[in-house]
């Protein structure tokens, strides 16, 4: 098949892409807003504790690196 060939196939195939795109998203079961505002502050919290204990464990490395190289 020739470029030609492709370029006047491309409107159908981007109607039928559309088309199978919308059926998909039909299907769909959406979070009602109380789900979603509980994952999103679920989300939250375990992104500031991570954070947190990092941090945690950041100040208590370089306080040991300190140490060790105020000790040699």
């Amino acid at each position: 098949m020739n470029a030609a060939g492709n370029l006047t196939e491309l409107p159908r195939h981007a109607a039928t892409f559309l088309t199978e795109v919308r059926q998909e998203l039909a299907k769909v079961v959406w979070p009602t807003r109380q789900q979603t505002i509980r994952l999103t502050l679920i989300v939250v919290g375990v992104s500031v504790g991570t954070a947190a204990y990092i941090g945690i464990l950041d100040v208590a490395f370089t306080e040991l690196v300190n140490i060790l190289i105020g000790t040699f």
